[in-house]
């Protein structure tokens, strides 16, 4: 029996797209439902082909750059004063 790995090294592009889709409308190209356990079996031979066949940007959760927005400029703290100006 082929290991996980060598199985994701034989996952082609086209291979990867039908995985994709049967997890996004939870059904194989045959119309028979996936159950939890192929679920999540799919999603990881997904996000494992990802990882050496995709870029960051382009793998399944990526969500940006995460940074406050809050950042790009400071924000007086009008609860907590420093303990210079107390007194």
């Amino acid at each position: 029996m082929a290991s996980f790995a060598e199985m994701i090294e034989n996952i082609t592009p086209e291979i990867y797209q039908s995985l994709k889709l049967a997890v996004e409308i939870g059904k194989w190209p045959d119309g028979r439902k996936l159950t939890q356990e192929q679920k999540e079996l799919t999603l990881q031979a997904m996000i494992a082909w990802e990882m050496q066949n995709l870029p960051e940007e382009e793998r399944t959760g990526y969500m940006g750059p995460q940074e406050c927005t809050s950042k790009s400029f400071e924000v007086p703290n009008i609860l907590f004063k420093s303990s210079d100006t107390l007194h």
